[in-house]
């Protein structure tokens, strides 16, 4: 037994609220089930019950075994003093206020409908590696129930980069324009050097971006200085060394530190994601565009995402990826896929962030933007695709990785409109 399924059914009222009894075989009628609690404290607050004929107001507690509530210490922390019921699957001790008084216990055994248990225990009880727990049941949700448990999980998912967001913006004094810098980078780095590229925007003082954003040799020679690139003491390459020369110069009149910055890695990319290539792309996309923060907070179309971000990487790198070695041509464009992947991890979460900070509702518009892209593919959308779940758009396969991430391998199933429904039977 779990206790998240104990949440479920006093939450949602799955027992009788009348001719009930307590452990001590005092009769119980619940007037008020309380409001959930989701910080410290009991787990339902201001409920009312009727307890051997008086009425009682105040919180309950929920717990697998009585005796959990001096495993968890509850009888030294004072606000539990107001809990004015015990509700647990098996009263095995009495449990007592620090004045001595009994908490009255509710045992839940004998009260929760066997479906429900039936069903828990097909949810929870089959074997361990799966995917996920419904993966049997998933696909027969009712579709519009859950399209609208998707759009509200990618919300959640977009309220959870925003917190993101809120960290990068204390740190940078709240420049937005900063911040948006500091995630674009990110991004361009995608998984593998993410951290690297996060180091390497959270370590440059972006006014420095500011006043060489006229000149993308500079701007470049920075950006792979600071990340390390420029090492390379054995080539004779000429624009190394012309690099090399230009970031002694802006190091030494900016007074960089390059501590911190973590190397970005070239490990089993393929060359046009080489960080050479990110990075010259980043330098001309900001060498090129003015007021980057304005145009992408009030784009309304991708379309106009597309055309800022139509940029390549400099000439050289049109027949390098690495120093010293020759490629075959290639422009070295950013990609449509490429910039969907920044629409999605940054731009749209930039958007939802700083209106949100405004006061400004802006969900109807980021919808329709996120349901022009397609569904990203990776290994978690193709196990639910497996599952017949399939994606369509990007709005879904963002909701999917929520529902993966947050939902499915944390067990949260009573959160969950699919565990819920199936809870229910239906």
């Amino acid at each position: 037994m779990r206790e998240d399924l104990l949440h479920y059914i006093w939450k949602n009222g799955k027992i009788p609220l009348s001719n009930l009894y307590t452990s001590g075989r005092k009769s119980l009628q619940i007037i008020s089930l309380g409001i959930h609690n989701h910080d410290a404290g009991p787990d339902f607050l201001h409920a009312k019950l009727e307890i051997d004929g008086q009425l009682w107001a105040g919180n309950v507690e929920l717990h697998v075994k009585s005796s959990d509530w001096y495993a968890h210490q509850h009888n030294a922390d004072a606000n539990y003093d107001n809990v004015i019921l015990h509700v647990v699957w098996e009263d095995d001790i009495t449990v007592y206020r620090k004045n001595k008084e009994e908490i009255p216990a509710l045992e839940l055994i004998n009260y929760i409908p066997l479906t429900i248990l039936a069903n828990y225990y097909k949810l929870f009880g089959s074997a361990k590696d799966k995917f996920i727990n419904c993966e049997q049941e998933v696909s027969l949700i009712d579709q519009f129930k859950f399209s609208i448990w998707l759009e509200r999980l990618y919300f959640e998912r977009l309220e959870e980069k925003s917190n993101e967001i809120n960290r990068l913006l204390a740190e940078a004094n709240n420049d937005w324009e900063k911040v948006l810098f500091i995630l674009l980078l990110k991004n361009f780095g995608l998984k593998l050097n993410s951290e690297a590229f996060l180091s390497l925007g959270r370590a440059l003082e972006f006014d420095i971006v500011r006043k060489l954003s006229h000149n993308i040799f500079q701007l470049e020679s920075l950006l792979f200085g600071l990340s390390g690139l420029l090492d390379n003491e054995s080539s004779r390459d000429k624009y190394l060394e012309q690099m090399q020369s230009e970031y002694s110069y802006l190091r030494n009149k900016f007074k960089i530190n390059k501590n911190n910055v973590q190397s970005p890695s070239f490990f089993r990319l393929r060359p046009a994601n080489f960080p050479t290539i990110r990075l010259s792309q980043l330098a001309n996309l900001y060498g090129t565009r003015s007021q980057l923060f304005s145009k992408l907070i009030n784009i309304k179309e991708v379309e106009q995402v597309y055309k800022i971000f139509s940029i390549s990487a400099s000439n050289y790198w049109k027949t390098h990826y690495v120093f010293g070695k020759l490629s075959p041509k290639k422009e070295n464009k950013l990609s449509r896929s490429f910039i969907n992947l920044l629409l999605i991890n940054t731009i749209l979460p930039m958007i939802f962030c700083y209106s949100k900070w405004q006061g400004i509702d802006v969900s109807t518009k980021i919808i329709s933007i996120i349901l022009k892209l397609k569904s990203e593919d990776n290994k978690i959308t193709r196990k639910f695709h497996n599952l017949g779940v399939t994606c369509g758009n990007a709005m879904n396969s963002q909701a999917m990785l929520q529902l993966y991430n947050s939902y499915c391998i944390k067990n949260r199933c009573m959160e969950c409109v699919v565990g819920d429904s199936l809870l229910k039977g239906k």
